[in-house]
C-alpha cells in the first residue's frame, strides 16, 4: 500500500543502520497508540530478546494499553506499554503480556541473528 493512506504506514526497521527490513503500522489496530509512535519517529534503542519469540527495543513512549491482545503470529508488531517496548514476533506466541497489536513486519528472517549489542531503529520509509 502507499504510505500515505491514512489507515497504513510504511516504515523501515534497521538493525545497526543497515539491514532495511519493510513493515507497516496499521492505524485500525489501534489508532492512539499508531498515531503516538508516528509522531516520534524515529526511533531506536538496543536490542532485546524475549524468549525465542520476540525481538524488542525499548522507547520513551508513555502509552496505556489499547485493544490489548495475548496472541501474536510470526510477524506482528506490538507495543507493550508497561515497558514501552517496540515489539516484533519471529515466532508464534500464545498468552503472552497483553499488548498492544500496531502493525507487520515482511523479512523477520533477519531478526533471528540479533544481539544484545545491535541497535534496532525504525523510520518513516
Amino acid at each position: 500500500m502507499d504510505s500515505g493512506t491514512v489507515s497504513q504506514f510504511d516504515l523501515i526497521l534497521k538493525i545497526n543502520g543497515s539491514k532495511d527490513m519493510p513493515c507497516q503500522l496499521k492505524r485500525h489496530l489501534s489508532p492512539g497508540t499508531v498515531g503516538l509512535i508516528m509522531r516520534l519517529l524515529p526511533l531506536n534503542g538496543n536490542a532485546h530478546q524475549m524468549g525465542k519469540s520476540i525481538v524488542y527495543f525499548e522507547t520513551n513512549i508513555n502509552s496505556g494499553i489499547e485493544r490489548k491482545k495475548t496472541d501474536f503470529k510470526i510477524g506482528d508488531i506490538a507495543f507493550l506499554p508497561t515497558e514501552s517496548c517496540v515489539c516484533f514476533y519471529i515466532n508464534d506466541a500464545y498468552d503472552v503480556k497483553p499488548m498492544t497489536p500496531i502493525g507487520k513486519i515482511n523479512e523477520i528472517e533477519k531478526l533471528n541473528a540479533i544481539k544484545s549489542s545491535d541497535i534496532l531503529s525504525l523510520s518513516r520509509n
